[in-house]
């Protein structure tokens, strides 16, 4: 993903699994103020990985856009940017 930005993703809602369209990510947990320490995770070859705080699992899905979410809503934005 070189000359890309990494995708944040958040949890909100509480799902037990994300589907996301990138295999490089920061997962922040809930959105601020409930967010957990912004963690990289990088999936490799495998195709899903459990986020260490939250313990959300996310899922490569290779049809979903890089901002994309499966359920949708996952994308984080930073609002105060």
């Amino acid at each position: 993903m070189a000359g890309h930005s990494i995708p944040h993703f958040q949890n909100d809602a509480g799902h037990p699994a994300i589907d996301i369209g990138v295999k490089e990510f920061m997962c922040v947990g809930a959105n601020p103020p409930f967010d957990h320490p912004h963690v990289f995770l990088d999936l490799g070859d495998d195709s899903e990985k459990v986020c260490p705080y939250c313990s959300t699992l996310y899922r490569y899905s290779p049809e979903l856009k890089p901002t994309e979410t499966r359920p949708a809503g996952c994308l984080y934005i930073n609002r105060a940017a």
